[in-house]
């Protein structure tokens, strides 16, 4: 896929809906940029965006049970008064 974009007079350069769907970039996502040999650079999306719902489950250790948010609480009081 060949896309030629236009360099603005403030030397900037936007990239067309195609290369955003390709690289699946999504408003406020960051673009890493790579400076290669013989003036070539490499566009690639970085930073991949996570939902919270994601991370349930993030932490969990086999064979380890979950603690209850009243239990945390519990240690958080505990260690505050020692």
């Amino acid at each position: 896929m060949l896309a030629e974009l236009t360099i603005t007079a403030k030397g900037q350069v936007t990239l067309r809906q195609s290369v955003l769907e390709h690289l699946g970039l999504t408003p406020g996502r960051k673009v890493g940029v790579s400076l290669l040999p013989d003036g070539r650079v490499e566009l690639r999306a970085t930073g991949k965006r996570h939902s919270v719902s994601e991370l349930r489950g993030a932490l969990h250790r086999p064979g380890q049970r979950s603690v209850s948010l009243e239990e945390m609480q519990d240690a958080i009081t505990r260690g505050r008064n020692t």
